[in-house]
């Protein structure tokens, strides 16, 4: 006796045809079948010995899979078995790729499990749409599927690999291996977190033969670093540097090309191309977590299907700084791709950790790269005065400056009432243009001395003002600390300069380059275009006494 579909199946037909079409399949019934009408054909109630498949799938006129429909709210989780039962069953008059079609598929309205029968402890897994017809084939030609050949990476080449490097790629291969959807990686920073990324995608392209990976910064900024460590990376036993071999390119209106392994791209870039929206240079610079943090909507942003830019469009997905970059708003870009997560991070988070379903590969903390002389340890330096700690008031008479935010246009109010202010108020609704000035003199005349005491000195100056990074509340904060540094340590323009993305992408990246390199810069002002991920190795003192009221300088 044949069951016909209820009218609620019927609904979710209708969804599962609209989304089947949509990733390039061409929907017929069995009674007005042609199999070569498209690539990708998808056959309506096919039968075989054992009853009819909701969906049989042919690519290139031959039968590679089946997919199920069920009513919406229904749970997937058993009913892989009906539609492996109608694959391994036999069917009349048609071909085959293989006599047991190897890819099934579930689906309610909303939700989509997969599973390919060939991979090594073959696993189902939930993904966002249907993989197109030329990716199947693609698949079915090959000899072994990308989890069986990740089963088959030869051993590490350690030579010029740190001992927690080796850990770490060991973890993730482990973790790979086990088929494990996500992996979180810590490395306390500058131990070589993108070294170790990068050699895990050669090792990848290379012998697991991947189609693509994403490399996933959480600024725009950082996506230059991670094309030079990419260019930079020489390959083993060969001599020849990565992109001799791949092509790596930073994600650009343009989309993916075909030819490109490595893409890198901030995840507000990725969504800007899944959606079609345009994204200006200036919302590339905020993180994932800032942009969301300034959202009032805190609602996800929504993903739909993208047939240029397809589920399988990567393999691997590897995430740096991934604390900041995974939070609510941007997760559907991540769960939209049918691919492995790779999390990198200094400092990860339980929330950080839970998104990575508890999956810590590898642990290798600050103290731990200290005592094997990675890095170097770090003292704090406080310096309070008695308006960051308590705020204070101005009476009532006095003449005050009033000033507009956006155009800085300055008028003369006189206060007809008492008015007291809080720290917190400091620097944002409250301007106290010698506060900047203590600030940095105490830096110039107590904190360098006494952290840098073998500098040589002539007379109040040091000979060479350790290379210093100051972190702002915002942009006009910024202005005000440059103008403050160069009238108290009495040099000009070129000793103190600000970064950040209001002065323009180029030369931005230009000054982050110039801040390395240039012996007369001796000290940058920043808001957020430089953050953890930024490699600035001549870098030796930080301080957040403008951002947060806690003066501090590392050594």
């Amino acid at each position: 006796m044949v069951q016909y579909p209820t009218k609620l199946e019927d609904e979710t037909r209708k969804e599962i045809d609209e989304k089947l079409k949509a990733a390039g399949w061409v929907i017929q019934d069995k009674k007005e079948i042609n199999l070569y009408e498209k690539l990708g054909v998808a056959v309506r109630e096919m039968d075989t010995d054992t009853g009819p498949a909701d969906y049989m799938l042919f690519v290139d006129g031959k039968a590679c899979g089946i997919l199920e429909a069920k009513r919406e709210g229904t749970g997937l989780g058993d009913v892989v078995q009906q539609s492996r039962r109608y694959a391994v069953s036999n069917t009349k008059f048609i071909q085959r790729w293989l006599d047991e079609l190897p890819f099934t598929y579930e689906a309610t309205n909303h939700e989509i499990r997969f599973c390919d029968w060939r991979d090594p402890y073959a696993r189902s897994r939930n993904i966002f749409h249907y993989h197109q017809p030329e990716t199947l084939k693609a698949w079915l030609e090959e000899d072994e599927t990308l989890r069986a050949r990740i089963h088959r990476l030869p051993e590490l080449d350690i030579k010029s690999l740190r001992a927690c490097q080796i850990d770490a790629i060991h973890g993730i291969e482990e973790s790979l291996k086990a088929a494990k959807p996500r992996a979180l990686l810590q490395m306390a920073t500058g131990s070589g977190k993108t070294y170790t990324a990068v050699t895990e995608v050669y090792r990848l392209a290379k012998f697991a033969r991947i189609k693509r990976a994403l490399f996933l910064v959480d600024r725009g900024n950082l996506a230059t670093n991670a094309k030079d460590e990419f260019e930079q990376f020489v390959i083993p036993y060969d001599g020849r540097k990565f992109t001799q071999h791949y092509n790596v390119n930073i994600l650009g209106c343009a989309g993916i090309p075909d030819a490109t392994k490595v893409t890198i791209s901030t995840i507000q870039r990725m969504y800007s191309q899944l959606t079609g929206q345009e994204l200006d240079d200036e919302a590339d610079e905020h993180s994932g977590f800032e942009v969301e943090a300034s959202t009032i909507n805190k609602e996800p942003r929504p993903v739909s299907y993208n047939p240029d830019i397809p589920i399988e469009a990567f393999d691997v997905i590897i995430i740096d700084e991934c604390h900041r970059s995974i939070y609510n708003l941007w997760c559907q870009v991540l769960e939209y791709f049918d691919a492995f997560l790779i999390g990198l991070t200094a400092t990860p988070t339980k929330k950080t950790i839970g998104f990575f379903g508890q999956n810590l590969v590898s642990e290798y903390t600050h103290e731990d790269a200290v005592v094997d002389k990675v890095n170097v340890g770090y003292d704090i330096y406080r310096i309070k005065t008695e308006l960051t700690e308590q705020g204070n008031k101005i009476e009532a008479g006095t003449a005050v400056e009033i000033r507009d935010r956006l155009t800085k246009q300055k008028r003369l109010e006189v206060l007809d009432q008492e008015e007291e202010w809080l720290a917190r108020q400091l620097d944002r609704s409250v301007l106290a243009p010698n506060q900047i000035r203590t600030v940095i003199q105490a830096f110039k005349d107590r904190c360098l001395p006494e952290c840098f005491p073998n500098r040589n000195w002539q007379g109040d100056k040091m000979e060479w003002v350790p290379k210093t990074l100051v972190f702002a509340k915002d942009d006009d904060h910024c202005d005000r600390i440059v103008d403050a540094v160069r009238e108290v340590f009495d040099e000009g323009n070129a000793f103190c300069k600000k970064i950040t993305y209001k002065i323009g992408k180029r030369e931005a990246e230009e000054s982050i380059k110039a801040f390395r390199t240039d012996p007369q810069f001796r000290i940058a002002v920043s808001v957020d275009m430089i953050a953890t991920g930024t490699d600035i190795r001549p870098l030796e003192s930080c301080s957040c006494a403008m951002s947060k009221a806690r003066p501090t300088t590392n050594k």
